[in-house]
C-alpha cells in the first residue's frame, strides 16, 4: 500500500482530518479524530521503508506480529497497545484497513 491509498481510506472514516505535526518531516502525517484531536495512524518513512503505526489491544498485539511478518511493536510508540505495519513490504490490504479502523475506533474516546 502506498501512503496517498492509506490517507484516502482514513479520510472515509467519519470526523477525520490529517495532520502534520512535526515542522522539520513534512513527510510524516498522523490521521485525527477531529473531536478529540487524537491520533489513530501515523505514517512515516523509516530507513527508506514506509511505515504506519495503529492502536492495537493489547492482547491482539502479539498475535498480529505472530502471524504477520510485516507487523512489529510500534516504532517510537508503546509497544503494548500500537503496532507498527511495514507497509513497504506485501500486505493484507484488507487486514490493513481493519487494523486502521479498530485503531480509528479505539481512540474515539
Amino acid at each position: 500500500m502506498e501512503k496517498g491509498e492509506v490517507i484516502k481510506y482514513c479520510l472515509t472514516l467519519s470526523n477525520v482530518y490529517e495532520d502534520y505535526p512535526f515542522p522539520d518531516d513534512r513527510f510524516s502525517v498522523t490521521m485525527k479524530h477531529k473531536e478529540n484531536n487524537k491520533w489513530f495512524a501515523l505514517i512515516m518513512r523509516v530507513k527508506g521503508q514506509l511505515y504506519l503505526n495503529v492502536k492495537t489491544n493489547p492482547e491482539y498485539s502479539d498475535l498480529l506480529r505472530n502471524t504477520y511478518s510485516y507487523i512489529i511493536p510500534a516504532y517510537h510508540m508503546n509497544k503494548e497497545h500500537w503496532n507498527t505495519i511495514i507497509l513497504s513490504e506485501k500486505v493484507d490490504e484488507n487486514m490493513v484497513k481493519e487494523l486502521i479502523k479498530q485503531s480509528y475506533e479505539s481512540t474515539k474516546k
